[in-house]
């Protein structure tokens, strides 16, 4: 299975905790006085399974200095609002690989999902509801990335969680119990017992928002096959 890995953007960053108080704006200084500039939260996560490493650009500003593979994400950072444009370039040539326009709204956060082939690539926008789970819980959102996979069933510890969904649908943030240990995520056929795909041993912590992502190709083979990942998108102290 893919292995995914966070990688720290160039940009301005925040902490996990740092969601529940901060205000989404960034100050720059002209002589004596502070100009505020509106921001958005961004992550960015590569799901496109056989693109290689790349780099990734808002505009002219340049989001990671590490190669950007598949199953990467970039955690939260500061983005300016308004039209942007993502671009993506081979980071070993620096030939523009991809781009699309995207639109940041002031104060909303957001996950931008890199998917599809490295032919045919595709970006998911999706707007983050980002909350702080009640006591003794975590919360737990089910996106598809993958586009071959058709409607899927997204089950944990085999209760079905989130129904019938396809590429580019997610489910909004749900509750689960926290500090589970040896949980199991299945993706089934919608409508089935048929799995697809499966993560084990994950351990849910209390306080934690977390994204579970179908990635991969029904059709690929090695690192490209079917695989369900989990990003920890938030953590809150309890």
């Amino acid at each position: 299975m893919k292995s995914l890995r966070k990688i720290k953007s160039v940009l301005a960053g925040v902490g996990f905790v740092s969601l529940l108080s901060i205000l989404l704006f960034s100050c720059l200084k002209d002589h004596n006085t502070y100009v505020t500039v509106p921001t958005a939260q961004l992550m960015v996560v590569q799901g496109s399974p056989d693109a290689p490493a790349e780099t990734l650009y808002l505009n002219n500003n340049r989001v990671t200095s590490q190669p950007y593979n598949y199953g990467d994400w970039a955690g939260y950072f500061n983005a300016y609002t308004g039209n942007r444009q993502v671009v993506l370039y081979n980071y070993n040539n620096q030939t523009q690989v991809a781009s699309d326009t995207i639109t940041l709204q002031q104060a909303v956060t957001y996950s931008l999902f890199l998917a599809n082939t490295y032919t045919k690539p595709d970006f998911i926008l999706l707007k983050d509801t980002i909350s702080k789970p009640a006591s003794g819980k975590a919360t737990i959102r089910f996106v598809d990335v993958s586009p071959d996979a058709g409607a899927v069933d997204l089950a944990l510890n085999s209760t079905v969680l989130v129904s019938n969904k396809s590429y580019k649908g997610a489910s909004s943030f749900l509750p689960v119990n926290g500090n589970n240990t040896a949980s199991t995520f299945q993706v089934l056929k919608s409508g089935t017992n048929t799995v697809l795909a499966t993560l084990s041993n994950v351990t849910i912590q209390n306080g934690n928002v977390y994204t579970v992502w179908l990635h991969g190709l029904a059709a690929g083979s090695g690192t490209t096959v079917l695989a369900v990942g989990i990003i920890n998108n938030v953590y809150y102290q309890e």
